[in-house]
């Protein structure tokens, strides 16, 4: 008797430890329902977070493949055992839950769910989500719950933690989005200063220009080569500006969803052939991503502005517990030895630092012309 709970406190115990390492409201979530199921050996998991309009702001499965949840659909309303859940704040542990009174059925793609534990996640007095599990991996009688009692008292002692992490994540996304918000105050005020005063330059400089074409051609000519270089700097300005900003994408649809969509509009306003593919990616933290698509956007405009490519390829690929980024082209590549002169023309200073800044490694090999190949490896969360 004393060796289960013992064990059981083990396996919370590295569940809360796996949970206190993330901050991303998002992350939390997902390690969350993986601890949940691997804490009571059940084939799925699942959290709801609810809105305010019978639905869920986010909704995490854990045991069920990305192609069986693009087939269930739409997420579900809070209706049914779920929103007993929700609303009346009770734990539910069911023998089968399709023989439950409030069962409203599930869409075809959905697995079937036979025995069933649910408990609210609480903060306070208001409930913040809804953790469930199904489908305990053990011998059952007929007609009997494979949870257990025990399993009860482990999943709310995970549910109280899990509305620690939960808050204290959803702190941390606020206070960053005002840190957000103050960045992107400040750098509105200084794109406005910066390309301001560029682009009068450029006004004046093209009216001197204007001016000397008939009467002296030669200076013209200089003044033209001068619009040149300050329409370059102001495009470089607005560039260095807006990738700073995290693209709402990255949040919303993860690393490969927005790769995959860049990609695609680069192809079609571009003349080079520009592909995306990836290969048992799996999601990694925050930070991690979105250094690996400001890497990638760097790496892509260099091939496309400067390499003259007719083929540009990204992929993403598992590696390890962390990815590996590569992106590869057919451009006119240049000399690894001058890659100090180089680095900062093509962006190469930038690309390490986002990459040292979470742990990763930054390789670039190239030749003259060999083309360029990219390559950035993270370690996950």
């Amino acid at each position: 008797m004393s060796q289960g709970p013992r064990s059981g406190l083990a396996a919370v115990s590295s569940a809360l430890l796996a949970m206190s390492r993330h901050l991303e409201v998002r992350d939390v979530l997902k390690t969350i329902v993986a601890s949940a199921r691997e804490l009571l050996d059940a084939q799925y998991a699942a959290l709801g977070v609810p809105d305010d309009h019978g639905g869920f702001a986010q909704f995490v499965v854990d045991g069920v493949s990305d192609a069986q949840w693009k087939a269930i659909g739409p997420l579900p309303r809070q209706h049914g055992i779920l929103a007993a859940m929700l609303h009346e704040a009770t734990p539910e542990r069911l023998a089968d839950v399709r023989k439950d009174p409030r069962f409203e059925g599930w869409p075809s793609a959905h697995p079937d769910l036979v025995d069933f534990l649910g408990l609210p996640i609480r903060d306070g007095d208001e409930v913040i989500g809804a953790l469930f599990l199904a489908n305990k991996n053990c011998p059952k009688p007929e007609g009997s719950c494979g949870f257990t009692e025990e399993d009860e008292e482990l999943l709310s002692i995970l549910a109280q933690h899990a509305a620690i992490a939960l808050t204290n994540a959803r702190l941390y996304e606020r206070s960053r989005e005002l840190t957000i918000a103050e960045e992107r105050s400040r750098l509105a005020h200084e794109l406005h200063d910066a390309v301001s005063q560029k682009l009068f330059s450029l006004r004046l400089t093209a009216q001197a220009a204007a001016a000397l074409v008939d009467r002296d051609p030669s200076r013209a000519k200089g003044e033209l080569h001068q619009v040149a270089v300050l329409a370059a700097e102001a495009a470089d300005e607005l560039r260095a500006a807006v990738v700073e900003l995290r693209p709402a994408a990255l949040d919303e649809d993860g690393l490969t969803a927005t790769l995959r969509t860049h990609v695609q509009v680069l192809d079609r306003a571009h003349t080079a052939r520009v592909t995306f593919a990836a290969r048992s990616f799996r999601a990694l933290p925050a930070a991690q991503e979105e250094a690996m698509l400001r890497v990638a956007q760097e790496a892509l405009h260099n091939a496309l502005r400067h390499s003259g490519a007719a083929h540009v390829d990204v992929t993403v690929d598992r590696c390890g517990s962390g990815a590996v980024l590569r992106v590869t082209d057919d451009g006119s590549g240049f000399e690894p030895k001058a890659i100090r002169r180089a680095g900062r023309h093509l962006g190469l200073v930038s690309m390490r630092d986002r990459t040292n800044g979470v742990g990763g490694t930054l390789t670039v090999e190239s030749a003259p012309g060999k083309g360029t190949t990219i390559e950035m490896e993270v370690p996950g969360g």
